[in-house]
C-alpha cells in the first residue's frame, strides 16, 4: 500500500516537472522577441522600438481680413473774408445803379435839346440800355415851360442786371426871356423809378475754388434836383449855356439772401436799405443849326459826388454783418444829338449819353434813335 502510494506520487510529481519544463520552453522565444534578459544585455543590446509618429494637428489658418478704404474727410474750406469784400462789389453796383437811372432819366429831360425851343413831343428808342418812351415840352407861358417823358428800360452794369424798370420825369423851366438874347434860366425837377426788378451779382474765391451768386429783390429809384445856368442866343443858328446842377439821389433796395446752390459754404444775406448821394454837376451845351436841315447838339459837364451813404447791411456766414462804405466819386457825363429835318416840324434824331470815369461809376455809352414832332 505505502509503495503504491509512493509511485503514484513518484508519477505525480514527473508529470508535474514535465508539464512546467514544456510551458518554460514554449514561453521563452516570446520572452526573448518582446524583452531582454539581463544577462544578455551586455552582448547584444536590445533594439529600442521606434514610437509611432503621433499625427501632427494642421493649425486651421486665420483668414486675413479685407482691408475697408479709408474716407478722406473733406477739407473745411477758407475764404470768409473774401465773401465779405465782395460785399463791396455789392455797394459799388448800386451806387452805378443810381447813377446809370439818373443818365437814362435825363433823356425825358431833354438833355440833348437847347434850352429854349418850340413845343414838341419826341418818340425814341435806345441802345446800350435799352430804353424806349417818349417825351416832350410844353410852354405854359412866356418865360415857363413844362418838360417830361415816360419810358421803360433795362440794362446792365458791373455785375447787376436791371429788367425792369418804368422811368417818369418831370421838370419846370423858367427861361428870363424878358432880359433879351443873353439870360438866366432856371430848372427844378425829378425824376422816379418807383419800381426795378434787379439781379445783383456776386463772386468770391474759396480755398475749394471760386464761387459766383447772382441775387433777385426789387429796388426804386427817386432824384430831384434844381439847375441856374445862362443862356446866349449868339445867333439865329447858335444856341450856348452854360450851367450848375445840385442833385439828391435815393434808391432803396429790398430783402435778399443769396440763392441756394451747390457750393457757396460763406453765403450771405442781405438786409433791406436806402442808398443815397448828393452830386454837384458844372457843364454846358452847345446847339448848331447846319444849312437848313441838320441840327447838331453838344453836351457835358463834370459831376462830383458827396455825402453819399451806402444803405447795405449783409451778413456772411464765417464773418458776421459786414456794412460797406461809398467813398466820394468824380466823373465827366457826355452827351449828343443829330437831328434830321425831314419836313417842316418833322426831326429824326440820334443821341448818345454816356459817363466817362473810375468805377464804380466807369465808363458807359447809351445810345439811340428818335422822331421828334414840333408843333
Amino acid at each position: 500500500m505505502m509503495r503504491a502510494l509512493r509511485r503514484f506520487l513518484a508519477a505525480l510529481t514527473t508529470a508535474l516537472a514535465t508539464g512546467l519544463l514544456a510551458l518554460v520552453l514554449q514561453a521563452a522565444p516570446a520572452a526573448a522577441q518582446s524583452s531582454c534578459d539581463v544577462e544578455n544585455f551586455a552582448a547584444a543590446p536590445c533594439p529600442t522600438p521606434s514610437p509611432s509618429p503621433s499625427p501632427t494637428a494642421t493649425p486651421t489658418p486665420t483668414p486675413t481680413p479685407t482691408p475697408i478704404p479709408s474716407i478722406s474727410p473733406t477739407p473745411t474750406p477758407t475764404g470768409a473774408g473774401n465773401s465779405a469784400a465782395a460785399i463791396n462789389g455789392l455797394a459799388d453796383q448800386r451806387f452805378n445803379q443810381m447813377i446809370t437811372n439818373r443818365v437814362l432819366g435825363l433823356v425825358l429831360l431833354g438833355v440833348n435839346e437847347q434850352i429854349n425851343c418850340n413845343d414838341c413831343i419826341s418818340a425814341f428808342g435806345s441802345a446800350g440800355s435799352f430804353s424806349a418812351g417818349i417825351h416832350g415840352r410844353k410852354q405854359l407861358t412866356s418865360n415857363l415851360a413844362l418838360l417830361a417823358g415816360l419810358a421803360y428800360t433795362h440794362y446792365n452794369e458791373n455785375g447787376y442786371h436791371v429788367t425792369s424798370a418804368p422811368i417818369g420825369a418831370f421838370a419846370l423851366r423858367y427861361d428870363v426871356t424878358d432880359w433879351g438874347s443873353s439870360r438866366p434860366f432856371f430848372d427844378i425837377g425829378t425824376i422816379l423809378t418807383p419800381y426795378e426788378r434787379v439781379r445783383y451779382g456776386r463772386s468770391y474765391v474759396t480755398s475749394l475754388g471760386s464761387v459766383t451768386v447772382d441775387g433777385t429783390t426789387t429796388a426804386s429809384n427817386y432824384a430831384v434836383h434844381g439847375r441856374a445856368g445862362w443862356i446866349s442866343r449868339m445867333s439865329p443858328r447858335d444856341e450856348i449855356a452854360a450851367s450848375i446842377e445840385l442833385w439828391q439821389l435815393w434808391q432803396r433796395v429790398g430783402a435778399y439772401r443769396d440763392p441756394a446752390v451747390a457750393f457757396n459754404p460763406f453765403d450771405a444775406s442781405i438786409a433791406g436799405g436806402t442808398d443815397r448821394t448828393s452830386l454837384l454837376k458844372v457843364g454846358g451845351q452847345w446847339t448848331h443849326l447846319f444849312g437848313s436841315s441838320i441840327e447838331a447838339n453838344v453836351n457835358g459837364g463834370y459831376v462830383q459826388s458827396f455825402a453819399s451813404k451806402s444803405g447795405l447791411v449783409a451778413t456772411v456766414t464765417g464773418n458776421g454783418t459786414v456794412t460797406p462804405t461809398t467813398g466820394n466819386q468824380g466823373w465827366f457825363e457826355y452827351g449828343g444829338r443829330l437831328g434830321f429835318r425831314l419836313q417842316k416840324g418833322w426831326i429824326a434824331d440820334l443821341f448818345v449819353n454816356g459817363t466817362l470815369g473810375p468805377q464804380p461809376v466807369g465808363n458807359t455809352i447809351h445810345g439811340g434813335v428818335g422822331l421828334r414832332i414840333h408843333y
